[in-house]
């Protein structure tokens, strides 16, 4: 069959994070996270799960890095957990878990594999939750002072940071809507919060220059193509708030240097505190930025519907289904999402930093999964990574979510993403269909048609 070429160079990788995969949650010197303290609350998390095994990457690592060179993976995007290397989220770094990151990052770099490291995916120290979290504005300098620690350790070895990963769900998710931890339940809360996010990826990336570190260094946003459910102008609103209001709130300030307009003036009198500069810091230039996609959705007016006033349901392309976390596809609207911030920003560096499905896996007797659905998922997508790169995107690589089947948040072990199977009880890693699958397309750097 006619195959689907993708540029020489365009990187490949697969992406985890820290609290899904490592385990040895209070292990060599590791203070308690936020997802340590919120998943060991009753009823925070489906069947009572945690994290605190996962998929014992700490004590598994060396093995985990041999499956990804066997898969011939180019990239890998991993994040590091803060209270591994801070307990208590400031002070000196405890070395042992300075240690782990070391020989992670040396053995990716021995077999051949970048490091994509991200500082911060959800799990903060939660001693710096009890002392106000991210609305603290004290959490932001914290931030500064423990990425500065990862830099002076690693800054030569690692290719790619990433600031923080999904600003948004932490912020809406984890203190709006209280289902993400830390679990609170504040609108306002969460607005500063995306401020103080965006505050301190800026200094980060300040700090970045400053030291001269080798590499590239960007921040990973959750998108949808949004779409509003009607012609009606009310709708045509809504759709505006929601994304305004939950992806606009960032890109428009790392990119433009200024909040969404109309946003901040439906959200007053709850606005974020901004001090003078702040902006001018958050829009410090970045290398890349990195781009999470799953699925799309469609916004309508719903007076009942909180502080924005509308109502949300997840669109999806007429021939596709669901899948096992109940989000509909929509391939198309990774190209839009692509598109728009080619048009919007000036064509930046992209890298898609997420993608992929919660699939109902059915292993045979031998524990391999032919997962055909997760194949077509992830092969759609690259066909419209594929048609945005030829339609003059600046994309240059893509990373499957997720390597490994893992821990998946409130949702607990029932949803598997990954493209290698973990049985949970044995910690046995079989390979499925579509990460053999993958193995090729990397393999040949092109697809079937």
């Amino acid at each position: 069959m006619p195959l689907v070429n993708f540029p020489e160079g365009f990187l490949w990788g697969a992406a985890t994070s820290s609290y899904q995969i490592e385990g040895a949650w209070n292990e060599d010197g590791k203070g308690e996270s936020v997802w340590d303290h919120f998943s060991h609350l009753p009823y925070r998390v489906q069947n009572g799960d945690t994290g605190d095994i996962a998929c014992d990457h700490y004590h598994r690592m060396p093995q985990d890095i041999k499956l990804m060179k066997d898969l011939g993976l180019q990239g890998y995007r991993f994040s590091v957990a803060w209270p591994r290397i801070q307990p208590d989220g400031r002070g000196p770094a405890n070395q042992k878990g300075l240690d782990f990151y070391k020989r992670l990052v040396d053995q990716l770099l021995e077999s051949g594999i970048q490091a994509n490291c991200t500082l911060e995916h959800w799990d903060i120290p939660q001693a710096l939750q009890n002392a106000g979290g991210w609305p603290n504005r004290d959490t932001v300098e914290y931030f500064a002072d423990y990425a500065r620690i990862m830099f002076d350790h690693l800054g030569d070895r690692v290719a790619k940071w990433t600031t923080h990963n999904e600003p948004g769900v932490t912020s809406f998710l984890g203190y709006s809507d209280g289902i993400f931890a830390p679990g609170v339940s504040s609108y306002p809360q969460a607005i500063q919060t995306a401020h103080h996010l965006l505050l301190s990826h800026g200094k980060v990336v300040q700090i970045f220059r400053q030291g001269g570190y080798k590499g590239e260094i960007g921040i990973a946003l959750s998108v949808s193509d949004v779409m509003p459910a009607s012609n009606c102008e009310a709708d045509i609103q809504a759709a505006r708030r929601f994304k305004e209001a939950n992806m606009d709130i960032f890109s428009e300030p790392i990119f433009k240097g200024r909040y969404p307009k109309d946003i901040m003036e439906w959200l007053k009198p709850i606005t974020p505190g901004i001090q003078d500069g702040d902006m001018e810091i958050i829009q410090t230039p970045i290398d890349f930025v990195g781009l999470n996609y799953y699925f799309s959705q469609v916004a309508a007016f719903g007076k009942d519907g909180g502080i924005l006033k509308m109502k949300l349901h997840q669109d999806s392309h007429p021939l596709w289904g669901k899948t096992e976390m109940g989000w509909d596809v929509k391939p198309e609207g990774l190209y839009n999402v692509i598109m728009e911030f080619k048009k919007r920003y000036n064509n930046p560096k992209i890298y898609i930093t997420e993608n992929g499905a919660a699939v109902i896996d059915t292993p045979d007797k031998t524990g391999y999964v032919k997962d055909f659905d997760r194949i077509s998922y992830i092969r759609a997508h690259l066909l419209e990574i594929s048609r945005a790169i030829q339609d003059g995107a600046n994309l240059q690589g893509y990373y499957v979510w997720s390597l490994f089947d893992n821990f998946e948040w409130s949702s607990g072990y029932a949803p598997r993403f990954g493209i290698v199977r973990v049985d949970f009880e044995t910690q046995e890693r079989i390979t499925k269909l579509s990460g053999k699958w993958y193995s090729e397309v990397i393999a040949k750097n092109a697809l079937s048609e």
